[in-house]
């Protein structure tokens, strides 16, 4: 399955941008719509994906990682496989959020909404590719790290598993975020039942208050 951009949606970057408006400001529209065509043009969506049988002791079949925390236990309770992603939209994206930042900070910040809008539009676009080639089973929501009591630092066994940096180019810093800014990782489930409980978002999520990702105006990927 490919990586694919073919839109922003207009509402997620709204919602990154924390803006509740019902009205747009014909110049904020125009600059949304100068801002999301360039994201658009400059993103190089990248993914990799594995799928893993998951073992009765939480162990992914093949490996040693067994995701942590009793909140990704509980979320792929009814599951018997697990598919591992990392999606990203490459430096290029990063980079240009960058010049922007350095002679437009109204500009840099709409370029940062849209690039958290556009990854998230990959993830999905592959979530539906995944749900249409797994039919008739059932898909849960994106789980990621740092998300419920689920550990940040599972980055880096869920790293080593796909060989994120190699086969995508994206790596972890020290604390377990990831270079370039604009990427993803995340668990998704493989049932015979639909998912009972969905995943709402932040606010839903025990890390709220001291998430690192929400500290650097960015999203776990779980939303």
């Amino acid at each position: 399955m490919e990586a694919k951009l073919d839109r922003i949606r207009r509402a997620e970057t709204l919602q990154y941008l924390s803006y509740h408006g019902s009205f747009l400001p014909e110049e904020l529209r125009g600059d949304l719509d100068r801002c999301e065509a360039q994201m658009l043009r400059t993103a190089r969506p990248r993914l990799v994906w594995r799928l893993f049988s998951l073992l009765p002791d939480g162990t992914l079949e093949g490996t040693d990682y067994c995701p942590g925390g009793e909140d990704i236990r509980a979320f792929l309770r009814d599951c018997d496989s697990v598919v591992l992603l990392a999606a990203t939209l490459g430096a290029e994206a990063d980079a240009l959020i960058r010049r922007a930042g350095g002679r437009d900070m109204a500009e840099a910040v709409i370029l940062d909404a849209a690039g958290s809008a556009a990854i998230e539009t990959v993830c999905d676009n592959f979530c539906a590719d995944l749900a249409a080639a797994f039919a008739p089973r059932f898909l849960t929501d994106r789980f990621s790290p740092g998300y419920g009591d689920m550990p940040l630092s599972d980055q880096f066994a869920l790293f080593r598993v796909l060989d994120v940096s190699r086969r995508i180019g994206v790596s972890l810093s020290q604390s377990g975020l990831m270079i370039p800014q604009k990427s993803v990782t995340a668990l998704i489930g493989v049932s015979d039942r639909p998912q009972e409980k969905r995943v709402r978002g932040c606010t839903d999520c025990a890390m709220f208050s001291n998430c690192p990702y929400r500290k650097e105006g960015k999203s776990c990927g779980s939303i």
